[in-house]
């Protein structure tokens, strides 16, 4: 249900923006659909004390920030749902310290689905390779609530931080392919406790299109 309350409220912002004939600093010059995958056990992170992936489906409203020399640059805004799987696989990962850590043990260690939902600011920059094809690279930063807590970050408020690395391809007049790869974290500025948090190595696919 609030999947597709999301798709809804995201189709009916695209038809109050198509049919804006004036165009202003609020409204996106492209808009878009993302999605990506992405687990903790890659040649970069693979953590041995737990299983983590998630599948993030992303709305993007593209706003254009100027140009420099052969650099161009835009603002990204991203709302978002991420559809997390996690397991504690080291039970000793929670310490005897720790209140009633008998009892987060026998929790931690059942596999769990849980979500995320979230709003992403982007700043992105685009340099042409050659005719339709650039190569796009970002940095992003967001706020989010995830709704189910572990033993190694609480429930309720957190950060979610990334890096972008990847290449859009205009496939058809105005239409934009984008095919790329991402480190991603979450943690929550030690807000509340615990905060170890979670890193991903990702691959991700897009499609946009200018207004």
């Amino acid at each position: 249900m609030k999947l597709k309350l999301f798709f809804v409220l995201y189709l009916i912002t695209i038809s109050f923006v198509a049919q804006n004939n004036k165009r202003s600093k609020l409204v996106p010059f492209k808009i878009g659909l993302l999605y990506n995958y992405g687990n903790e056990n890659n040649f970069i992170f693979d953590d041995n004390d737990y299983y983590y992936t998630t599948n993030t489906i992303k709305a993007q409203a593209f706003y254009n920030l100027g140009s420099w020399k052969s650099l161009n640059f835009e603002l990204v805004i991203q709302p978002q749902v991420q559809f997390l799987k996690h397991q504690l696989l080291n039970e000793w990962y929670v310490t005897p310290d720790q209140e009633n850590y008998k009892e987060k043990i026998a929790e931690f260690i059942e596999p769990k689905n849980m979500n995320l939902y979230g709003v992403e600011f982007g700043f992105s920059g685009n340099r042409e390779l050659f005719p339709k094809l650039n190569l796009q690279a970002s940095i992003s930063l967001g706020f989010a609530y995830i709704n189910t807590r572990t033993e190694r970050l609480s429930k309720g408020f957190t950060f979610i931080e990334n890096f972008s690395l990847g290449f859009s391809y205009e496939a058809f007049t105005n239409n934009f392919f984008y095919l790329g790869s991402n480190f991603g974290h979450v943690s929550n500025l030690n807000f509340q406790l615990p905060n170890d948090g979670y890193n991903i190595l990702g691959i991700e696919v897009g499609y946009s299109f200018k207004l």
